[in-house]
């Protein structure tokens, strides 16, 4: 178990996410993950913490959504979500020469979407599990 559920951990997932965000932005320019899907992220987070915390099949059934979850999250967060951030950017054709950085994310998101699909497949299937 990747140790989804342990106490505190909603804390040092958020530390976790903010350092990285820090990293990347000295790196890159604004590949921020839109604040709406953030705050998605984040309250599933801490509703999927809570339900491991249920005993019985409630809290298994949580806890093998958290095991696939988890790293599906971290991995969205990474690479998938960030270039998001430029949408609004580009749609006012404010496209600058430091933008091109995003295409490591988007080459990766696009070699790696199958992998991502397969993942989403194992989520449902967990979260069916967990509401049976």
């Amino acid at each position: 178990m990747s140790g989804y559920a342990e106490p505190g951990l909603v804390k040092a997932y958020k530390r976790e996410r903010e350092t990285y965000d820090y990293l990347r932005h000295e790196k890159t320019m604004e590949l921020k993950i839109p604040k709406a899907l953030r705050i998605e992220h984040e309250g599933l987070h801490s509703e999927l913490v809570e339900a491991t915390n249920a005993s019985g099949k409630t809290g298994a059934a949580a806890k093998a959504v958290a095991e696939v979850l988890h790293a599906h999250f971290v991995e969205e967060e990474e690479y998938a979500l960030p270039p998001l951030g430029l949408l609004s950017l580009l749609a006012e054709g404010k496209a600058t020469p430091d933008m091109e950085n995003v295409l490591t994310m988007t080459d990766r998101l696009k070699a790696e979407h199958h992998q991502m699909l397969g993942e989403r497949k194992a989520i449902g299937t967990a979260l069916k599990n967990l509401s049976d």
